[in-house]
Protein backbone atom coordinates (compact mmCIF):
# COMPACT_ATOMS: atom_id res chain seq x y z
CA UNK A 1 0.00 0.00 0.00
CA UNK A 2 1.30 3.46 -0.88
CA UNK A 3 2.10 5.76 2.01
CA UNK A 4 -0.76 7.91 3.22
CA UNK A 5 -2.32 9.35 6.36
CA UNK A 6 -5.86 8.45 7.43
CA UNK A 7 -8.31 9.71 10.04
CA UNK A 8 -9.05 7.08 12.68
CA UNK A 9 -11.76 8.96 14.55
CA UNK A 10 -12.84 11.93 16.64
CA UNK A 11 -13.86 12.95 20.14
CA UNK A 12 -15.91 15.91 21.37
CA UNK A 13 -16.52 17.54 24.75
CA UNK A 14 -19.30 20.09 25.26
CA UNK A 15 -20.00 21.90 28.55
CA UNK A 16 -23.32 21.44 30.32
CA UNK A 17 -24.14 25.17 30.31
CA UNK A 18 -26.33 26.45 27.47
CA UNK A 19 -26.91 30.01 26.27
CA UNK A 20 -30.04 30.32 24.14
CA UNK A 21 -30.91 32.88 21.49
CA UNK A 22 -33.26 34.40 24.05
CA UNK A 23 -30.39 34.71 26.53
CA UNK A 24 -28.23 36.40 23.90
CA UNK A 25 -31.04 38.82 23.13
CA UNK A 26 -31.26 39.75 26.81
CA UNK A 27 -27.48 40.19 26.98
CA UNK A 28 -27.66 42.70 24.12
CA UNK A 29 -30.29 44.57 26.14
CA UNK A 30 -32.85 43.92 23.43
CA UNK A 31 -30.81 45.42 20.58
CA UNK A 32 -30.96 41.96 18.99
CA UNK A 33 -34.29 40.17 19.27
CA UNK A 34 -34.45 36.43 19.87
CA UNK A 35 -35.85 35.99 16.36
CA UNK A 36 -33.02 38.00 14.81
CA UNK A 37 -30.39 35.98 16.66
CA UNK A 38 -31.94 32.79 15.28
CA UNK A 39 -32.63 33.93 11.73
CA UNK A 40 -29.79 36.38 11.04
CA UNK A 41 -26.94 35.23 13.29
CA UNK A 42 -28.04 31.64 12.77
CA UNK A 43 -28.12 29.91 16.12
CA UNK A 44 -30.80 28.74 18.53
CA UNK A 45 -28.39 27.92 21.33
CA UNK A 46 -24.72 27.51 22.05
CA UNK A 47 -22.60 25.82 24.69
CA UNK A 48 -20.66 28.10 27.02
CA UNK A 49 -18.07 27.33 29.66
CA UNK A 50 -18.97 27.42 33.33
CA UNK A 51 -16.60 28.23 36.18
CA UNK A 52 -16.09 24.52 36.84
CA UNK A 53 -12.55 23.25 36.51
CA UNK A 54 -13.78 20.76 33.91
CA UNK A 55 -14.59 23.63 31.55
CA UNK A 56 -11.09 25.08 31.46
CA UNK A 57 -9.57 25.28 27.99
CA UNK A 58 -6.97 22.62 28.68
CA UNK A 59 -9.35 20.39 30.63
CA UNK A 60 -11.87 20.42 27.77
CA UNK A 61 -9.03 19.29 25.52
CA UNK A 62 -8.27 16.46 27.95
CA UNK A 63 -11.93 15.39 27.96
CA UNK A 64 -12.10 15.45 24.17
CA UNK A 65 -8.82 13.53 23.93
CA UNK A 66 -10.14 10.83 26.26
CA UNK A 67 -13.37 10.64 24.26
CA UNK A 68 -11.35 10.22 21.07
CA UNK A 69 -9.29 7.41 22.59
CA UNK A 70 -12.48 5.67 23.69
CA UNK A 71 -14.16 6.10 20.31
CA UNK A 72 -11.17 4.83 18.34
CA UNK A 73 -9.78 2.19 20.70
CA UNK A 74 -6.30 3.67 20.28
CA UNK A 75 -3.86 3.00 23.11
CA UNK A 76 -2.51 6.37 24.35
CA UNK A 77 0.94 4.79 24.56
CA UNK A 78 0.84 4.41 20.76
CA UNK A 79 0.52 8.16 20.17
CA UNK A 80 3.78 9.62 18.87
CA UNK A 81 2.80 13.28 18.44
CA UNK A 82 0.25 15.67 19.91
CA UNK A 83 -0.55 18.86 18.02
CA UNK A 84 -2.58 21.02 20.38
CA UNK A 85 -5.08 23.37 18.75
CA UNK A 86 -6.34 24.77 22.08
CA UNK A 87 -6.66 28.49 22.47
CA UNK A 88 -4.35 30.93 24.27
CA UNK A 89 -7.13 31.81 26.74
CA UNK A 90 -6.58 28.98 29.21
CA UNK A 91 -6.11 28.05 32.84
CA UNK A 92 -2.51 29.26 33.17
CA UNK A 93 -0.75 31.58 30.69
CA UNK A 94 2.56 30.41 29.23
CA UNK A 95 1.86 26.73 29.93
CA UNK A 96 1.99 24.39 26.94
CA UNK A 97 -1.47 22.88 26.61
CA UNK A 98 -0.38 19.94 24.47
CA UNK A 99 2.10 18.78 27.08
CA UNK A 100 -0.55 19.03 29.80
CA UNK A 101 -3.02 17.01 27.71
CA UNK A 102 -0.29 14.48 26.93
CA UNK A 103 0.19 13.83 30.64
CA UNK A 104 -3.50 13.66 31.49
CA UNK A 105 -4.41 11.17 28.76
CA UNK A 106 -1.38 8.96 29.41
CA UNK A 107 0.43 9.51 26.11
CA UNK A 108 3.82 8.91 27.71
CA UNK A 109 5.61 8.13 24.43
CA UNK A 110 4.45 11.23 22.58
CA UNK A 111 5.90 14.68 22.27
CA UNK A 112 3.64 17.71 22.07
CA UNK A 113 3.55 21.20 20.65
CA UNK A 114 0.90 23.94 20.54
CA UNK A 115 -0.06 25.44 17.16
CA UNK A 116 -2.13 28.58 16.62
CA UNK A 117 -4.07 30.04 13.72
CA UNK A 118 -7.28 30.98 15.53
CA UNK A 119 -10.30 29.28 13.95
CA UNK A 120 -8.19 27.88 11.09
CA UNK A 121 -5.99 25.88 13.43
CA UNK A 122 -7.60 22.44 12.95
CA UNK A 123 -7.32 22.50 9.16
CA UNK A 124 -3.73 23.76 9.41
CA UNK A 125 -2.89 21.12 12.03
CA UNK A 126 -4.22 18.33 9.79
CA UNK A 127 -1.85 19.49 7.04
CA UNK A 128 1.04 19.81 9.49
CA UNK A 129 0.36 16.35 10.92
CA UNK A 130 0.16 14.72 7.49
CA UNK A 131 3.35 16.38 6.25
CA UNK A 132 5.25 15.49 9.42
CA UNK A 133 4.07 11.89 9.45
CA UNK A 134 5.04 11.28 5.84
CA UNK A 135 8.50 12.78 6.38
CA UNK A 136 9.35 11.30 9.79
CA UNK A 137 9.46 7.51 10.11
CA UNK A 138 9.15 7.79 13.90
CA UNK A 139 5.70 9.43 13.79
CA UNK A 140 2.96 6.94 13.03
CA UNK A 141 0.06 8.14 15.17
CA UNK A 142 -0.87 11.76 15.88
CA UNK A 143 -3.60 13.32 18.00
CA UNK A 144 -4.83 16.81 17.16
CA UNK A 145 -6.62 18.11 20.25
CA UNK A 146 -7.65 21.23 22.15
CA UNK A 147 -10.25 23.32 23.91
CA UNK A 148 -11.91 26.64 23.14
CA UNK A 149 -13.77 29.25 25.22
CA UNK A 150 -12.93 32.60 23.63
CA UNK A 151 -16.60 33.52 23.94
CA UNK A 152 -15.80 34.50 27.53
CA UNK A 153 -14.48 37.80 26.14
CA UNK A 154 -17.60 38.81 24.22
CA UNK A 155 -19.34 42.01 25.29
CA UNK A 156 -22.91 41.59 24.07
CA UNK A 157 -23.56 45.31 24.42
CA UNK A 158 -20.90 46.03 21.79
CA UNK A 159 -22.89 46.26 18.54
CA UNK A 160 -19.76 45.90 16.43
CA UNK A 161 -19.22 42.45 17.94
CA UNK A 162 -22.42 40.85 16.65
CA UNK A 163 -20.40 38.66 14.29
CA UNK A 164 -18.94 36.99 17.39
CA UNK A 165 -22.10 36.63 19.47
CA UNK A 166 -22.13 33.00 18.32
CA UNK A 167 -18.85 32.12 20.07
CA UNK A 168 -19.26 29.07 22.29
CA UNK A 169 -17.09 26.57 24.14
CA UNK A 170 -15.98 22.98 23.84
CA UNK A 171 -13.14 20.60 23.11
CA UNK A 172 -12.29 18.41 20.15
CA UNK A 173 -9.79 15.74 19.17
CA UNK A 174 -9.00 13.75 16.05
CA UNK A 175 -6.49 10.93 15.65
CA UNK A 176 -4.56 10.41 12.42
CA UNK A 177 -2.58 7.29 11.60
CA UNK A 178 0.04 6.62 8.95
CA UNK A 179 -0.99 3.96 6.40
CA UNK A 180 -4.30 3.46 8.19
CA UNK A 181 -5.96 2.21 5.01
CA UNK A 182 -9.07 4.37 5.41
CA UNK A 183 -10.25 7.99 5.43
CA UNK A 184 -7.25 9.42 3.59
CA UNK A 185 -6.23 13.05 4.08
CA UNK A 186 -5.69 14.46 0.60
CA UNK A 187 -4.92 18.07 -0.37
CA UNK A 188 -4.97 21.22 1.73
CA UNK A 189 -4.75 24.89 0.81
CA UNK A 190 -4.34 27.80 3.22
CA UNK A 191 -4.21 31.56 2.68
CA UNK A 192 -3.53 34.43 5.06
CA UNK A 193 -3.76 38.21 4.71
CA UNK A 194 -1.59 40.17 7.13
CA UNK A 195 -3.28 43.48 6.35
CA UNK A 196 -6.05 42.30 8.72
CA UNK A 197 -3.70 41.05 11.43
CA UNK A 198 -4.82 43.54 14.09
CA UNK A 199 -8.33 44.35 12.96
CA UNK A 200 -9.78 42.11 15.69
CA UNK A 201 -8.55 40.64 18.94
CA UNK A 202 -8.55 41.06 22.72
CA UNK A 203 -7.62 44.71 23.12
CA UNK A 204 -6.64 44.78 26.80
CA UNK A 205 -4.28 42.42 28.59
CA UNK A 206 -1.14 42.34 26.46
CA UNK A 207 2.01 44.43 26.59
CA UNK A 208 0.46 47.35 24.66
CA UNK A 209 -2.58 47.76 26.93
CA UNK A 210 -1.82 45.94 30.19
CA UNK A 211 -4.53 45.13 32.71
CA UNK A 212 -4.75 47.76 35.45
CA UNK A 213 -7.01 48.36 38.44
CA UNK A 214 -8.98 50.83 36.37
CA UNK A 215 -9.62 48.61 33.34
CA UNK A 216 -9.83 45.21 35.04
CA UNK A 217 -13.53 44.58 34.42
CA UNK A 218 -13.37 45.96 30.89
CA UNK A 219 -10.32 43.85 30.05
CA UNK A 220 -12.16 40.57 30.42
CA UNK A 221 -14.78 41.68 27.90
CA UNK A 222 -12.43 43.30 25.40
CA UNK A 223 -12.56 40.95 22.42
CA UNK A 224 -13.24 43.60 19.82
CA UNK A 225 -13.23 44.56 16.20
CA UNK A 226 -10.56 47.22 16.52
CA UNK A 227 -10.71 48.47 12.93
CA UNK A 228 -14.32 47.80 11.99
CA UNK A 229 -14.49 49.62 8.64
CA UNK A 230 -11.26 48.15 7.31
CA UNK A 231 -12.20 44.65 8.36
CA UNK A 232 -15.76 44.83 7.03
CA UNK A 233 -14.75 46.36 3.70
CA UNK A 234 -11.93 43.86 3.19
CA UNK A 235 -13.94 40.78 4.14
CA UNK A 236 -16.88 41.80 1.97
CA UNK A 237 -14.50 41.98 -0.97
CA UNK A 238 -12.14 39.04 -0.45
CA UNK A 239 -13.50 36.54 2.06
CA UNK A 240 -15.77 34.39 -0.10
CA UNK A 241 -13.42 34.47 -3.14
CA UNK A 242 -10.53 33.41 -0.89
CA UNK A 243 -12.58 30.57 0.59
CA UNK A 244 -13.62 29.30 -2.83
CA UNK A 245 -10.01 29.57 -4.01
CA UNK A 246 -8.85 27.45 -1.05
CA UNK A 247 -11.54 24.85 -1.78
CA UNK A 248 -10.67 24.70 -5.48
CA UNK A 249 -6.92 24.47 -4.84
CA UNK A 250 -7.34 21.76 -2.16
CA UNK A 251 -9.49 19.79 -4.61
CA UNK A 252 -6.97 20.34 -7.41
CA UNK A 253 -4.17 19.03 -5.19
CA UNK A 254 -6.36 15.99 -4.55
CA UNK A 255 -7.04 15.35 -8.24
CA UNK A 256 -10.70 16.31 -7.78
CA UNK A 257 -13.18 19.07 -8.63
CA UNK A 258 -16.19 20.70 -6.94
CA UNK A 259 -18.42 18.03 -8.52
CA UNK A 260 -16.77 15.42 -6.31
CA UNK A 261 -17.64 17.03 -2.95
CA UNK A 262 -20.06 14.86 -0.99
CA UNK A 263 -19.92 16.58 2.38
CA UNK A 264 -18.88 20.12 3.32
CA UNK A 265 -17.73 20.53 6.93
CA UNK A 266 -18.42 24.20 7.61
CA UNK A 267 -17.64 26.36 10.59
CA UNK A 268 -20.62 28.22 12.02
CA UNK A 269 -21.37 31.59 10.47
CA UNK A 270 -24.57 33.41 9.61
CA UNK A 271 -27.12 31.28 7.80
CA UNK A 272 -27.35 33.43 4.67
CA UNK A 273 -23.62 32.99 4.06
CA UNK A 274 -23.90 29.25 4.71
CA UNK A 275 -26.61 28.91 2.05
CA UNK A 276 -24.70 31.13 -0.38
CA UNK A 277 -21.57 29.01 -0.08
CA UNK A 278 -23.55 25.81 -0.69
CA UNK A 279 -25.10 27.38 -3.80
CA UNK A 280 -21.69 28.38 -5.17
CA UNK A 281 -20.54 24.78 -4.77
CA UNK A 282 -23.82 23.36 -6.11
CA UNK A 283 -24.40 21.45 -2.87
CA UNK A 284 -27.65 20.75 -1.04
CA UNK A 285 -28.20 21.42 2.65
CA UNK A 286 -28.22 17.65 3.15
CA UNK A 287 -24.55 17.65 2.16
CA UNK A 288 -23.55 19.73 5.17
CA UNK A 289 -24.55 20.30 8.79
CA UNK A 290 -25.41 23.78 9.98
CA UNK A 291 -24.28 24.17 13.59
CA UNK A 292 -27.27 26.21 14.77
CA UNK A 293 -27.56 24.16 17.97
CA UNK A 294 -23.87 24.63 18.84
CA UNK A 295 -22.77 28.08 17.75
CA UNK A 296 -19.19 28.67 16.72
CA UNK A 297 -16.71 26.69 18.83
CA UNK A 298 -13.72 28.14 17.02
CA UNK A 299 -11.42 25.58 15.47
CA UNK A 300 -13.39 22.77 17.11
CA UNK A 301 -16.16 23.27 14.51
CA UNK A 302 -14.48 21.09 11.88
CA UNK A 303 -14.05 18.17 14.30
CA UNK A 304 -17.60 18.59 15.55
CA UNK A 305 -18.97 18.68 12.00
CA UNK A 306 -17.00 15.56 11.07
CA UNK A 307 -18.26 13.65 14.12
CA UNK A 308 -21.87 14.73 13.57
CA UNK A 309 -21.66 13.76 9.89
CA UNK A 310 -20.33 10.32 10.75
CA UNK A 311 -23.01 9.71 13.39
CA UNK A 312 -25.80 10.86 11.06
CA UNK A 313 -24.69 8.60 8.20
CA UNK A 314 -23.59 11.39 5.87
CA UNK A 315 -20.16 9.81 5.39
CA UNK A 316 -20.35 6.74 3.19
CA UNK A 317 -17.72 4.67 1.39
CA UNK A 318 -15.98 7.03 -1.03
CA UNK A 319 -17.55 10.27 0.22
CA UNK A 320 -15.31 13.25 -0.54
CA UNK A 321 -15.24 15.49 2.52
CA UNK A 322 -14.13 19.11 2.36
CA UNK A 323 -13.45 20.84 5.68
CA UNK A 324 -13.24 24.62 5.57
CA UNK A 325 -12.26 27.27 8.11
CA UNK A 326 -11.46 30.94 8.54
CA UNK A 327 -9.69 32.70 11.38
CA UNK A 328 -9.23 36.31 12.41
CA UNK A 329 -5.88 37.62 11.40
CA UNK A 330 -7.03 36.78 8.65
CA UNK A 331 -6.79 33.28 7.24
CA UNK A 332 -8.83 30.92 5.07
CA UNK A 333 -8.33 27.20 4.56
CA UNK A 334 -9.74 23.99 3.15
CA UNK A 335 -8.71 20.39 3.12
CA UNK A 336 -10.03 17.26 1.48
CA UNK A 337 -10.57 13.77 2.88
CA UNK A 338 -11.69 10.66 0.99
CA UNK A 339 -13.83 8.68 3.42
CA UNK A 340 -13.59 4.91 3.26
CA UNK A 341 -10.93 2.61 1.84
CA UNK A 342 -7.77 4.10 0.38
CA UNK A 343 -7.66 3.89 -3.43
CA UNK A 344 -4.44 2.38 -4.72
Amino acid sequence: MREHVGIVGTGIYLPETIMTAKDVSKATKGVWSEEAVIKKLGFKKKYIASNRLEDGTQEMGVAAGRACLKNTGIDPMDIDLILCIGEEWKEYPLTTSGIYIQEKIGAKNAWAIDVQQRCCTTVAAIKIAKDMMLQDKEINTCMIVGGYRNGDFVDYTDKAMSMMYNLGAGGGAVILKKNYGKNEVLGTHIMSDGSLARDAGVEIGGTINPITEENLQEAYKSLRVMNAKHMKDALNEISMPNWIHCIDRALEKSGLTRRNIGYLGVLHFKYSMHKYMLSLLNLSEEQSIYLDNYGHVGQIDQILSLELAQKSGKLQEGTIVCLIAAGIGYSWSANVIRWGKVIE
